[in-house]
């Protein structure tokens, strides 16, 4: 008897993390293939699974084992990626040329505190990109096309999104030396005027760490910017929580404490899947993923 086709048409992108599965022999050597998370080639396997009916690895203590399924399918299926990337490069040229429009997105305080230098650079190598930086805290939409390019601090990056991790950014408790003179010997934290996020930027551990411990009353200041908060400590009027790169920007500023391992943040480089061809991305998001891994002020 003929086996029934799907009730779904194959999807490329769960068939593409299925066959990356099986040249690179396990999910997190798939992953890292693709520069996509653990959990999204899982998804995609299930979702192939489930079109197609049948399972096609099992799951064993010692990893991920075809199936005779997945056998006939790996079978079935050699050579197709290379044969779709090589229409891919035919039909979009590759943009070989390093030119054009590349539409950046980043909270400000990456913008000031880590990415001004490596725009320049990148210009240099390559003068016939235009990049365009939208510096912000709010998140726009790579999968709308809001943004071609995004650097962003997030410890749940989309999973939709082609995505590589450059570090860490550390935040610890930083005063002004002048403001530390107003309050003379033997000060503590309770002495401490704070400057703190307003509720725009909920998202962040810092705020539901400062609703722990201070009270509101001792909050003399209140922001919607991370680099206004470094601006007001800077200035005098109390103490703050704030990025590591950007307080080492600024003169007279004393870290109080360490870094609060609760507040360090992930720092993603993301774009979108469909740009992964296109030539000044591609070069764009490596010289940024080479520089980021490799700089100091972020923790490896």
């Amino acid at each position: 008897m003929a086996t029934s086709p799907p009730e779904r048409p194959l999807s490329w992108d769960d068939l593409q993390h299925f066959l990356a599965v099986c040249r690179a022999g396990s999910i997190s050597g798939a992953a890292a293939l693709l520069g996509v998370n653990h959990s999204t080639v899982l998804r995609r396997i299930a979702s192939l699974e489930q079109t197609l009916g049948a399972r096609l690895f099992d799951r064993l203590p010692g990893g991920y084992v075809l199936t005779a399924s997945g056998e006939a399918l790996a079978q079935q299926t050699t050579g197709l990626a290379e044969q779709i990337e090589t229409a891919q490069r035919r039909l979009m040229g590759l943009d070989e040329e390093i030119k054009g429009v590349i539409r950046l997105t980043a909270p400000d305080t990456l913008v000031h505190a880590l990415l001004m230098p490596l725009l320049q650079r990148f210009r240099a190598l390559h003068p016939g990109v235009q990049i365009q930086v939208v510096a912000n805290n709010s998140f726009l939409s790579l999968s709308r096309r809001e943004a071609d390019v995004a650097l962003r601090g997030t410890n749940r990056p989309p999973e939709n999104l082609i995505g590589r991790r450059v570090g860490d950014i550390q935040t610890a408790l930083y005063a002004s030396e002048t403001y530390l003179q107003t309050l003379g010997e033997g000060a503590g934290f309770d002495d401490y005027r704070w400057v703190a996020p307003d509720e725009s930027l909920a998202h962040l551990e810092q705020l539901k760490w400062l609703h722990q411990r201070v009270p509101d009353e001792r909050i003399a200041l209140r922001a919607d910017s991370l680099v206004a908060m470094a601006d007001a400590v800077t200035h005098g009027l109390g103490v703050g929580m704030l990025l590591c790169p950007l307080a080492g920007q600024r003169h007279g500023l004393v870290q109080l404490a360490p870094p609060e391992p609760a507040l360090d943040t992930q720092i993603w480089l993301l774009s979108h899947p469909d740009l992964r061809q296109v030539a000044r991305i591609r070069a764009f998001t490596q010289c940024l993923f080479e520089a980021l891994s490799a700089d100091p002020r972020l923790l490896h």
